[in-house]
């Protein structure tokens, strides 16, 4: 599937009923997002810890949430440039609100928009970015296939996709996992066994490196995909 990198109000976009549910979901969970999910979404912080940025970098998260991990690398990386998109405006700008008081204005640049229409010069007026990243959203996204097009076609040759996210919990009693699960889905979170094959799909068509690191016995993964032959958007 390819992304349709033409961009366009969520007004007018099909998937208006998943940006509504986002903002109806985080309305109020905003407030005590980041406190909560600091229990279960583990690997976050290795990923702000594994990925390099150079000072010159454009590095962008999408669904970045309350803002939470563009804090933790604008402070590490000072010198590189951030930026984040998440579907939800509620969330967008509890993380505008976090990033001025944080006096990361001129650092952390944000936007509300659907991942699947990512558009790096239209949005931010940068020509590609060096890293894109996606920390527990790829498994939120009902269209997370043309969300990786779109991310990939925003990068620059050998730019990297990075993506954190639930795996099988293969190292757990089968129980834990299937609960673990129906809870998830309770917040409109899926495990995706199809997302790691897809990108192995990807290396294998000879577009770029995949590697695959787990995160705790398969609780969640860390997968760093460096693009070395770009990807063309379509232009339907």
């Amino acid at each position: 599937m390819k992304a349709d990198l033409t961009v366009s109000p969520a007004s007018e976009s099909p998937a208006v009923p998943h940006v509504q549910l986002m903002d109806q979901m985080y309305r109020l969970q905003r407030y005590f997002y980041d406190f909560t999910r600091k229990y279960y979404l583990f690997g976050r912080d290795r990923l702000i810890a594994d990925m390099p940025v150079s000072p010159a970098d454009h590095v962008i998260e999408v669904g970045c949430g309350t803002g939470r991990n563009l804090v933790l690398l604008a402070r590490k990386h000072p010198a590189a440039k951030f930026y984040g998109v998440d579907a939800a405006h509620v969330m967008i700008d509890t993380a505008q609100k976090k990033m001025a008081s944080k006096h990361l204005n001129q650092t952390v640049f944000l936007r509300q928009g659907l991942a699947e229409d990512l558009n790096a010069n239209a949005w931010f007026k940068v020509p590609a970015f060096d890293r894109v990243f996606f920390s527990y959203s790829l498994s939120m996204i009902p269209t997370w296939p043309a969300a990786i097009e779109a991310a990939l076609a925003n990068l620059k040759p050998n730019g990297e996709l990075w993506v954190v996210d639930f795996w099988d919990q293969a190292g757990y009693p089968k129980p834990f996992a299937k609960l673990l699960k129906l809870w998830l889905a309770l917040f409109h979170v899926h495990h995706r066994p199809e997302l790691l094959a897809y990108l192995q799909k990807l290396e294998s068509d000879g577009k770029g490196k995949l590697t695959i690191e787990p995160i705790g016995q398969r609780y969640a993964y860390l997968a760093r995909f460096i693009l070395t032959r770009p990807t063309i958007p379509s232009a339907g």
